[in-house]
């Protein structure tokens, strides 16, 4: 039995040394080399958001509430999460062409009147020069004033490592139901 507990001790040293020599000369990056200085381009984008909570096919829904209710009742009430998934028009006309659509979420975060959204939404682009990029937006979105404006903090393919801001006009809200219209004006700077 001794002889085992031995043989045992021995074989756990070798493994600690062992696993300590590969933790030596593991890296978790690589080697650091001088940036390669790319050309930053500004783009400014102009579409209308498509925000649809009522009807048979919603572009956004609920997925979450708070068990207990604050304040006014309002078609979006404080503490409630929507999954979205709406589409981006060239125009605010309904049958206007489609360039893309916002995925993501939003949650209404003011016990006030006024209705306040944090929202994490990619605005994805599926036509033109951007089919296949995607900006991102995290951000508080202060929808009872008409004008306003949320954080571009990253995108993907032609937007990659961008940032800017867009300026959001209401274009159409109806209060009892949430639909709205929204215009974004986007400034994207990126390489």
């Amino acid at each position: 039995m001794t002889r085992n507990m031995e043989i045992t001790k021995l074989a756990m040293g070798v493994l600690v040394l062992f696993l300590s020599a590969i933790s030596a000369r593991s890296e978790y990056y690589s080697k650091t080399v001088p940036r390669v200085q790319l050309k930053e381009k500004v783009t400014n984008l102009h579409f209308f958001l498509f925000d649809i909570l009522s009807g048979k096919k919603p572009s956004a829904v609920e997925v979450a509430h708070a068990n207990i209710t604050i304040g006014e009742q309002s078609a979006t009430p404080f503490g409630s999460v929507y999954a979205v998934d709406d589409p981006l028009r060239e125009g605010p006309d309904p049958e206007s062409k489609v360039i893309g659509n916002a995925r993501g979420l939003y949650v209404s975060a003011s016990q006030g009147a006024d209705l306040c959204l944090a929202m994490y939404i990619d605005y994805g682009f599926t036509t033109g020069p951007f089919n296949g990029s995607s900006i991102s937006v995290f951000s508080r979105n202060p929808v009872t004033e008409q004008r306003r404006e949320v954080a571009v903090v990253g995108g993907r393919g032609k937007f990659k490592m961008a940032r800017g801001f867009a300026k959001l006009k209401t274009h159409y809200l109806n209060v009892s139901n949430g639909d709205a219209i929204i215009e974004y004006n986007v400034t994207v700077f990126h390489y």
